[in-house]
């Protein structure tokens, strides 16, 4: 059941949770759980190509356009809690104080689960150090001996990986697929709002299609037209097997 589910995700630039899991976030909510969104950077080294081709471009007016170009997507998705770390992309990096202040917001959040970037982006370091960054803090957040400032520890929530851009060549397996039909307009629709990467909602679109295609085929349920993938963190457990 998604009802009063928690989720909060981990995104290392402003547009990779929608790329990646925009109709997802936007089913959660549209079925009543409460999303929460970090925004760790807004990709102004490494994703914002476009941008500075144009003359007199400077990095504040980079973030201005990709703050703007995030919440509108975000908006569209209905996703309302969303906060932007501004940290410097290509390379990110963290310190202490960085994996710090990712394991107090899980412990303030409570998640039920945790989406972020999956292990293994071969394009794309990144994603792979924000992978890491949020396991780790996942960790810490759950050991009763890390005391932060009274923030009570975690129990162990549910993790989940994005599918990374260039699949197959990341070596990247699908743990889980949502179907994600009744929200796929909202997911095309917030992708048309990054305008520095309009060249990635092509790709996006067909990827939910394909997606769709296996979500069909394993389970069976032919209403699923439209899908997204993650992996999976932590094998499935329960008290029969589904």
């Amino acid at each position: 059941m998604i009802k009063g589910k928690k989720m909060l995700v981990f995104s290392a630039h402003s547009a990779d949770f929608v790329w990646r899991a925009g109709g997802t976030i936007a089913k959660y909510i549209k079925e009543g759980a409460e999303v929460k969104l970090v925004v760790l950077s807004f990709g102004v080294r490494g994703e914002s190509n476009d941008l500075w081709k144009q003359e007199d471009q400077t990095t504040e007016k980079v973030k201005e356009i990709r703050k703007g170009e995030a919440l509108e997507a975000a908006s569209i998705l209905g996703l309302k809690d969303i906060e932007f770390w501004d940290f410097e992309d290509y390379p990110i990096y963290f310190d202490r104080e960085r994996l710090d202040r990712i394991v107090e917001k899980i412990r303030i959040v409570r998640p039920d689960i945790i989406l972020t970037h999956d292990a293994n982006d071969a394009f794309n370091p990144d994603h792979n150090k924000v992978h890491e960054a949020v396991f780790q803090a996942s960790v810490t957040a759950n050991s009763a001996g890390a005391l932060y400032d009274g923030l009570k520890n975690t129990k162990q929530m549910r993790l989940f990986g994005f599918e990374p851009h260039q699949t197959e060549i990341s070596n990247y397996v699908p743990g889980s697929f949502v179907d994600i039909t009744s929200t796929y307009e909202q997911k095309i629709s917030a992708m048309k709002c990054f305008k520095t990467q309009n060249h990635l909602i092509e790709y996006y679109t067909q990827r939910a299609f394909m997606r769709g295609n296996h979500a069909r085929r394993i389970s069976g349920i032919s209403d699923y037209k439209y899908a997204e993938s993650f992996a999976n963190f932590f094998p499935v457990v329960g008290e029969e097997l589904y």
